[in-house]
C-alpha cells in the first residue's frame, strides 16, 4: 500500500492526542514505522477503516483525484496536439462540460476506481456526448456512454417504450466498465486498442490489425488504419487527459467538482410518476429527468426499474415525502369507456401510456376489449407538456427547433402504412438525413403508421389532414400525363388531392399553365382515389 500521512493526522502524531489510545506497541509496518519516526515516546495503531474515516481526504477537488489516477502513458504527437489545441481555444466549451459533468463524474469515478482501471477513462463521456444523458448520434447511440441498441443489449441495458437503460447514468456507466474491461482484455491490455474498438467495434480494429501483419507493419494504434472517426477519437481523449493533467499550462478552466457523491440512489417497488416524485424531492421536473434521464416517459416503467437518484443533500427529504405519499397515489388513475372502434393501441397512444400497462391494470390476457367496457387508465399527473425531457417532448422540442435550406417551408407529414424514411424522403425530394436530423432521429430508426415528422421542402405537402381519416392509407408515386381538356383542379379531384399540393410537387405556382403530353409527379393515396 502506498502510504502517505495527511497533514491533520500527522499533527495529531506529533503532539501525542490520539484519544483513548493508552496501548503503547512496537512498529512493524512501514506505515507503522512512518507513524512512530513523528514520535517516538508514543505510537497508537490505527486499523484501516478507523484511519479512512477518521482523516481527511487528500484531494477535495474531484479533478485532483482524477489525474492521480491516470494510468495511460501521455503522447504528444500532432494528431494529439491539434485537439489539446482545440480545447483549449474553446475554454467556455470545456466550462460547460466540466459543470455538466457535476451530476455524474464522481460516481464514474468511484466506479472505475473499484475496478482498478483508468481515470482517463472518466473523461470518455466528454467525446461520446458532452456528458449530456440525452445525447443521441446519427448511429442511433444514446446516452453519455453511446450505446448503440444492440450492444446496450448486449451488456443488459434493457430499452423499452418506458425506460431506456442506455441513458440510465448507473446503468450505463457499469456497462460501460464492463465493455471497455472486455475489450482491453482482447487487445492484450492495450487501451489505445481498446478504445479504439470501443468507438468502431472489436472486429473493425482486428481487421486493421491483420492487415498491417500481412503487410509487415507495425500493429500499434498510430500505425492502423481506421474510419477517420476512430482515428480522432483517441487523440481526442489523450488531449482531455492531458489538458486536465496541466490546466494551466494551457489556460484551461475547469469547473470545480467536490469529492463527493452528488445523488443517492433510492429504491422503490411500484410505478411512480416522475412530476411526483420531483415534487417529493423538491426538484424542477427538468433536472429531476437529468438525474433519472432513463425514464423515457411521465413515469418510471410498471415493471421497473423503479429507482430514483436524488441529490444527497435532498434524500432525507425525498423519503420522508414519499413515507407520507400511500402507495396507490404514485400515480393517477381515470376510467374510461370503450368506444366503437377503438383498440388497446390506439387508447394507449391517445393517453401516452402502453398496452402492456392497459393489460396489467386491467388483469386483461389478451388484446381484445368490447365496446362500452370500462378500462382504468394509468395517466400523468400533469400536462405532457409538463415532462420536458420525456421522449415525445424531446421529439417536439427539435423538430420546433429544426430549420431548412433557403427557399424551402416547413410541412408535418403522419406516417402511413408502408411508408418508409427513404420513401418519404423521395416524395419530399429531401434527404434521410434530413429527415431524421429534422426530427431527433438516426437515418436507420424504425418508424411507424401514425408517426408525425417535420418535413423542410420546396415541394413538402401537409398530409396530416388526410392521413388523421386514413390511417392505413396508401401512397403511390404517379408520373401522370396530361390529357385534353385536364385543368390542375380537375386532375386534382381524380386523384383527391388540392391543387396546391400539385403546385408544390412540381415546383409550379397558380399561374402555370399545363399542357397535353406534360408529364406532372403526384403523390397518391391509392385507397382514396375515386
Amino acid at each position: 500500500m502506498n502510504f502517505k500521512l495527511k497533514p491533520l493526522a500527522l499533527a495529531l502524531a506529533a503532539s501525542s492526542l490520539f484519544i483513548g489510545c493508552t496501548q503503547i506497541t512496537t512498529p512493524k509496518t512501514p506505515a507503522e514505522k512512518e507513524l512512530a519516526a513523528v514520535n517516538p515516546d508514543v505510537f497508537c495503531p490505527v486499523d484501516e477503516l478507523a484511519w479512512q474515516e477518521f482523516a481527511p481526504s487528500a484531494d477535495t477537488n474531484l479533478w485532483d483525484r482524477v489525474r492521480d489516477g491516470f494510468q495511460i502513458p501521455s503522447v504528444h504527437n500532432e494528431r494529439v496536439d491539434t485537439y489539446i489545441s482545440w480545447y483549449s481555444r474553446n475554454d467556455n466549451y470545456m466550462k460547460r462540460v466540466s459543470e455538466r459533468a457535476n451530476r455524474y463524474l464522481y460516481h464514474i469515478v468511484e466506479q472505475l476506481d473499484a475496478n482498478d482501471l483508468p481515470l482517463e477513462l472518466a473523461l470518455l463521456p466528454i467525446v461520446e456526448s458532452a456528458f449530456d444523458p440525452f445525447a443521441y448520434s446519427h448511429g442511433r447511440a444514446s446516452g453519455i456512454w453511446q450505446f448503440i441498441p444492440g450492444t446496450g443489449k448486449h451488456y443488459g441495458l434493457k430499452q423499452n417504450y418506458w425506460y431506456d437503460g442506455r441513458r440510465d447514468i448507473e446503468a450505463s456507466t457499469e456497462a460501460a466498465i464492463r465493455y471497455l474491461s472486455n475489450l482491453n482484455r482482447q487487445f492484450d491490455g492495450d487501451w489505445l486498442l481498446a478504445l479504439a474498438a470501443y468507438n468502431t467495434g472489436g472486429g473493425n480494429v482486428r481487421k486493421a490489425i491483420k492487415r498491417n501483419k500481412a503487410k509487415g507493419k507495425p500493429t500499434d494504434f498510430w500505425s492502423l488504419k481506421l474510419p477517420r472517426e476512430t482515428s480522432a477519437y483517441v487523440p481526442q481523449l489523450l488531449a482531455l487527459a492531458e489538458l486536465v493533467r496541466n490546466p494551466d499550462e494551457y489556460g484551461l478552466t475547469l469547473t470545480d467538482i467536490p469529492n463527493n457523491p452528488y445523488f443517492e440512489r433510492i429504491d422503490l417497488d411500484s410505478q411512480m410518476d416522475l412530476a411526483q416524485a420531483a415534487e417529493l424531492a423538491g426538484m424542477e421536473l427538468k433536472d429531476f429527468y437529468h438525474l433519472n434521464a432513463g425514464y423515457n416517459r411521465w413515469a418510471t416503467d410498471p415493471d421497473g426499474p423503479f429507482h430514483f437518484l436524488v441529490p444527497v443533500e435532498q434524500a432525507e427529504g425525498f423519503l420522508e415525502n414519499l413515507d407520507a405519499l400511500p402507495e396507490q397515489e404514485r400515480i393517477s388513475w381515470k376510467s374510461y369507456k370503450v368506444k366503437s372502434g377503438d383498440s388497446l393501441n390506439l387508447i394507449a397512444k391517445r393517453h401516452h401510456t402502453s398496452v402492456s400497462a392497459l393489460k396489467s391494470a386491467n388483469n386483461l390476457s389478451s388484446n381484445l376489449i368490447r365496446q362500452n367496457q370500462t378500462l382504468i387508465i394509468p395517466v400523468a399527473s400533469q400536462p405532457v407538456e409538463s415532462y420536458a425531457y420525456s421522449h415525445e417532448q424531446r421529439v417536439k422540442a427539435k423538430q420546433n427547433k429544426s430549420s431548412g435550406k433557403a427557399g424551402t417551408s416547413k410541412s408535418n407529414y403522419v406516417v402511413q402504412s408502408g411508408d418508409s424514411l427513404w420513401k418519404i424522403a423521395s416524395i419530399h425530394r429531401v434527404s434521410v438525413s434530413e429527415i431524421a436530423r429534422w426530427n431527433g432521429m438516426a437515418p436507420r430508426d424504425p418508424i411507424k403508421p401514425g408517426q408525425k415528422l417535420v418535413i423542410w421542402s420546396k415541394v413538402a405537402t401537409n398530409n396530416t389532414s388526410y392521413a388523421s381519416n386514413n390511417s392505413n392509407g396508401v401512397i403511390r408515386k404517379v408520373n401522370y400525363q396530361v390529357r385534353n381538356g385536364d385543368s390542375l383542379a380537375r386532375i386534382a379531384g381524380k386523384f383527391n388531392l388540392t391543387v396546391n399540393d400539385i403546385l408544390k410537387w412540381n415546383t409550379m405556382n397558380a399561374k402555370s399553365y399545363i399542357h397535353p403530353g406534360q408529364r406532372i409527379t403526384l403523390f397518391v393515396d391509392v385507397t382514396r382515389v375515386n
